[in-house]
């Protein structure tokens, strides 16, 4: 996760281009009947559209050219065939736009799916090191912007193809030597186009990442906006959102700034096409060369032969920016997943719950080591509690317990199980987990208790809020258990949210329990009722307890201290407490 003082000031690389659209056509070419049914619409639209001109050009000849000699039957029927040509263009395009519509929409859903079922498979350590507002970003903002660019650009620039060639192919039906007037400025604005491209691609790519940072801080603010009050620090916060919110409009400006320079400059270069079309026409009316229907059809022609590029040079903006965000889309679809479980591994059913670590050495940072050589055992039925100071190495135990990480050097076992060498969801299902950051989710008291269990019964969810002493206030909510919990647990308080979180884990059927500091936000007296019920309902199961309130922990059947990534001792409170050693230091100073 960057610091505040990275944020806003990160520069993003040019990505590849080429190899991000290659990815984007993957996904289309799962609905690759629907897109070449679409897109011989499309072509059919434009043909119709590309006879308009045509028509009105034989009407003119029709009409006599301004020397007096009008066929009004030849007018009416060119007429009329134009409208035709025109309608069924008009209708033909409408129809091409709602199918593209409805594929974008399915590809968009299809991304997020992918994206979403990636992050079910990615390891801690990515969620660590990214902000949740920028892996949000990623899965709504930059996945609109590519689904907005499908539905719109994709069938845009196909029907600007077939246009720009359609009416290069016209052109030169009706006159070839006025054809070198598109010849001389064509290139020039092809020319001006890749240039362009080159400098907005980039800048594309740094306005997709800045809004990134711009969501992360957002969302970060908002989950710490009662911090934020009680330490009266608004003025500040505001002041960081200035500033990373002036990046990301500075990012904006850099991109739109370069980028709709193209539509004006494309136009201007066409414009200059078209006035030597004028000169040339005109020269060659009074030679003889071709006559005014002639050079109507062509100015038409070349218009719809301009125009297209024209709105190339205003969409290629929206094209970019869609492949910066598709980029950031891609890079996170390839973040390596955990490690995937070896050939073999071994299924763990129910565990008695015999746990060891041998030698184990681990460090989140490979330079920087936080457990050295650490050996622990647990029996079956035994209440290990990890105490030390903070930063000693307490919850990385857990975290390499769990395999959310796997150790640098040693092994851990299960029954005996090298855990390496056991599936990892069977693994942590033989766990059930109370966290100091409790979790609750958008739904009713039954379903957050019941998670982790399926088919619970209601009674076994009563039984198991009962223990964890929250029944009585349940029942006091007007649905009771089907009383709705709010995003986050914002309608209850953090006490009523941790004692959910120990009815769910006294709920689940496992054999082993990790508590890290599960009551540090309930008070003493239902610490004590709830310390009852844990010790009463989970006998006979393997515990391991982190607190850093040493009161709670004297009936552990070993406790030990772990200081700097070792144990340095390790025994029960009152062979510890006989030491005089380290746990007599921690358990002192909270009593003096």
């Amino acid at each position: 996760m960057p610091g505040k003082g990275d944020r806003g000031g990160k520069k993003e690389k040019p990505r590849d281009a080429k190899g991000t659209l290659i990815r984007i056509l993957s996904y289309l070419k799962e609905y690759g009947p629907a897109v070449i049914a679409l897109t011989i619409c499309a072509f059919i639209s434009n043909v119709g559209s590309l006879l308009g001109p045509g028509f009105a050009g034989k009407a003119i000849s029709a009409a006599g050219a301004g020397k007096g000699l009008v066929d009004f039957d030849k007018v009416f029927h060119y007429a009329g065939l134009m409208l035709a040509a025109y309608l069924f263009g008009g209708i033909m395009a409408f129809l091409v736009n709602i199918g593209m519509m409805r594929v974008s929409r399915r590809i968009v859903r299809r991304m997020r799916k992918d994206v979403f079922d990636k992050l079910m498979t990615l390891p801690v350590g990515f969620f660590d090191r990214n902000q949740a507002g920028d892996i949000i970003s990623r899965v709504s903002y930059d996945i609109d912007v590519l689904g907005t660019s499908l539905s719109t650009d994709v069938i845009q620039i196909i029907t600007s193809v077939v246009t720009v060639v359609g009416s290069f192919v016209m052109m030169c039906v009706i006159s070839l030597p006025m054809v070198t007037c598109m010849v001389i400025t064509l290139p020039i604005a092809v020319g001006y186009t890749r240039y362009m491209g080159k400098r907005t691609r980039p800048r594309y790519s740094r306005r997709s990442a800045a809004y990134g940072r711009m969501n992360g801080f957002v969302e970060e603010m908002f989950t710490g906006q009662k911090t934020i009050l009680a330490y009266a620090y608004e003025n500040g916060v505001c002041r960081e959102f200035s500033a990373i919110n002036h990046a990301a409009a500075d990012a904006y400006r850099d991109a739109d700034s370069l980028g709709m320079t193209m539509g004006p400059t494309i136009g201007f270069i066409n414009n200059l096409g078209l006035s030597l079309i004028g000169l040339a026409g005109a020269l060659f009316y009074f030679l003889g060369i071709v006559d005014l229907g002639q050079i109507s059809s062509f100015v038409l022609y070349s218009r719809k032969f301009s125009n297209p590029i024209n709105e190339i040079a205003n969409i290629i903006n929206e094209i970019y920016s869609a492949l910066a965000a598709a980029e950031r889309v891609f890079r996170l679809l390839d973040e390596p997943e955990e490690t995937k479980d070896i050939y073999g591994a071994k299924v763990l059913g129910q565990v008695e719950g015999d746990v060891q670590m041998k030698e184990v050495a681990f460090g989140y940072v490979p330079e920087k080591p936080i457990l050295h050589n650490l050996n622990l055992s647990a029996r079956p039925g035994q209440t290990i509690a990890i105490v030390g100071h903070t930063g000693a190495g307490k919850t990385t135990i857990i975290n390499l317990l769990m395999r959310f990480y796997d150790v640098d050097s040693g092994a851990i076992y299960v029954d005996g199980n090298e855990i390496r060498r056991v599936t990892r969801d069977s693994l942590r299902r033989t766990y059930a987990m109370v966290l100091q950051d409790t979790w609750v989710f958008y739904g009713t008291i039954y379903d957050n208790i019941a998670y982790g269990k399926e088919g619970a019964s209601m009674e076994e969810v009563v039984e198991a809020a009962k223990a964890a002493r929250i029944h009585n206030y349940i029942m006091q909510l007007p649905r009771g258990y089907d009383t709705i919990i709010s995003e986050d647990g914002g309608n209850i308080s953090k006490g009523q949210k941790q004692l959910l979180t120990i009815a769910r884990a006294m709920l689940y059927d496992t054999n082993m329990l990790i508590l890290d500091e599960a009551t540090s936000n309930v008070d003493t007296g239902t610490e004590r009722q709830v310390q009852q019920a844990m010790r009463r309902l989970m006998a006979g199961k393997t515990c391991f307890v982190i607190a850093h309130r040493l009161s709670t922990i004297q009936n552990a059947d070993r406790i030990l201290v772990v200081d700097h990534g070792d144990v340095v001792e390790q025994g029960t409170h009152e062979e510890l407490m006989a030491e005089k050693g380290h746990y007599y230091k921690l358990y002192a100073s909270q009593f003096e």
